[in-house]
């Protein structure tokens, strides 16, 4: 069975110098190898075929016969690794805490320790008949976060 390690190491080697960044890689026990990178422009079809030839060059088919794919990271997907949160910083996402609480706003602010979401809420200010919109930053440690998303909008 090829080893998951391996597979990581080849692929940021291939990496290092780029924009672009590991998100997941699958090993599978049929030796199926799924990597999954993303970048902080796009990533083209050509950015995933060179990597891929790039892995096959480094793993011997004669000692496993092993299947590849190489693709992109999803807009609907989860974040899996760090580097999104600050590749989506000024976007919209949704954060679902660990609690079952979900926040809807602009990631504004990413560090080590959490992130900062820009709210937007509609309240009513005592005294006023009408409701007007305010914005509201909240902090949101990583550890109180099960996954977050890119919000989608089609105008």
């Amino acid at each position: 069975m090829i080893d998951k390690n391996t597979v990581q190491a080849i692929v940021e080697e291939y990496l290092v110098n780029s924009e672009m960044f590991l998100v997941d890689i699958n090993v599978r026990p049929d030796d199926r190898i799924e990597v999954v990178i993303d970048s902080d422009e796009m990533i083209s079809l050509a950015n995933c075929a060179d990597l891929s030839r790039y892995i096959e060059s480094k793993l011997d088919r004669n000692t496993n016969n092993f299947g590849l794919e190489v693709g992109s990271a999803s807009l609907t997907e989860p974040f899996k690794v760090h580097r999104q949160y600050w590749k989506n910083i000024g976007n919209e996402v949704e954060v679902l805490k660990t609690d079952g609480q979900k926040l809807i706003g602009h990631l504004t602010l990413v560090n080590t320790k959490n992130i900062i979401l820009r709210l937007e809420k509609t309240v009513k200010p005592k005294g006023s008949d009408r409701k007007i919109n305010v914005f509201e930053d909240v902090t949101v440690n990583y550890d109180e976060i099960k996954h977050t998303k890119n919000i989608i909008k089609f105008i």
